[in-house]
């Protein structure tokens, strides 16, 4: 086995992130599913977009937060994800490479758009997701550099773009390079509802031994497993993945990994201004430890660290020195 070019290759959906405070009056006006995430249509973005106060406009999506992170922690990243030739397509592009993270799937021409996600965040920090995916849906096999697959540590892919048909079977192939080229594959349930339509799918993976680091919320889990206890739910899966990371929002976070169990308390912080990507970044952390063969500990700190500084502000990357955060946390 070669050794690997990069740490971490992510697939996911290219997303631009449009972001605006909101009271809690409008989510219930709009009709929204308040906390989660709900895929909607090009003429729903529209109108939801119409509706929004003041907005910003920032590079999202769930394996792309992430990979930003795990950049800006040190960790060499690829991103295969599809946008447009369009002015969003341009920022998601821009802002990636800006991050040190190579990426290099050409855009498509003509429509459908660049994805975008409509973010209410309401004065409690909690952030409700209205996302059109448009032209992240289409990524297809064809798109993959195998080569580049081939040559990253551990391949990263979000639940969330397990949806679309095209993507699906884009993943699928790129599971397979990875595993021949004896990598790890992680893997990211994303939301529940992703669970309802897919579960078998994911369930499948996990029973075969696909997936080598499976990182799920505490909602995912029971619905991944059926059961509403916690540790339940864990004892389920835990023999059956390598590493399987759980975040339990304010509750800290565990993870097990062969026969290990590790918890983690939340990372205090003074306020919590906007929980977009706050997943997104836990995983980034634990990644960056991970990836350096650290302790489970330390990994779930990083995380937590990680995940902390996203809260704190809007939008769903970092905006501090975060090598020299996790340094002034960790101590070194």
């Amino acid at each position: 086995m070669t050794a690997p070019r990069y740490d971490v290759i992510a697939i996911g959906n290219a997303v631009v992130d449009v972001i605006a405070s909101c009271d809690d009056e409008l989510i219930e006006e709009l009709g929204l599913n308040r906390g989660g995430m709900t895929l909607i249509d090009a003429d729903g973005a529209t109108s939801l977009y119409a509706a929004m106060g003041q907005a910003r406009e920032v590079s999202g999506g769930s394996a792309a937060n992430t990979l930003a992170g795990a950049s800006l922690l040190g960790l060499q990243c690829a991103f295969v994800g599809q946008v447009c030739d369009d002015q969003l397509g341009e920022v998601f592009t821009h802002d990636m490479r800006a991050t040190g993270i190579d990426f290099d799937t050409a855009p498509l021409k003509g429509d459908p758009p660049t994805g975008r996600c409509l973010i209410f965040v309401t004065p409690d920090g909690e952030r409700t997701m209205n996302t059109f995916l448009g032209a992240g849906q289409f990524l297809p096999a064809s798109a993959l550099d195998e080569e580049l697959i081939a040559s990253g540590a551990i391949l990263y892919l979000e639940g969330y773009l397990w949806d679309p048909e095209e993507p699906r079977k884009a993943m699928r192939r790129a599971i397979e390079v990875a595993r021949n080229a004896g990598r790890k594959i992680a893997f990211t349930a994303s939301e529940s509802f992703v669970i309802d339509r897919h579960g078998g799918d994911f369930r499948a993976m996990i029973e075969d031994g696909v997936i080598d680091i499976l990182f799920v919320n505490e909602s995912e889990l029971a619905t991944l497993t059926g059961e509403d206890d916690f540790d339940t739910g864990l004892a389920a899966i835990a023999g059956k993945v390598p590493v399987l990371v759980a975040t339990r929002s304010e509750k800290g976070a565990v993870a097990i990994a062969n026969g290990e169990r590790a918890e983690v308390a939340a990372e205090p912080i003074g306020k919590v201004v906007d929980t977009t990507g706050a997943g997104d970044q836990f995983a980034a952390g634990f990644l960056s430890g991970h990836a350096k063969g650290e302790s489970l500990d330390k990994c779930l700190k990083r995380g937590a660290i990680a995940a902390a500084e996203v809260i704190s502000h809007y939008g769903p990357r970092p905006e501090v020195d975060m090598k020299a955060l996790m340094a002034e946390k960790l101590g070194g």
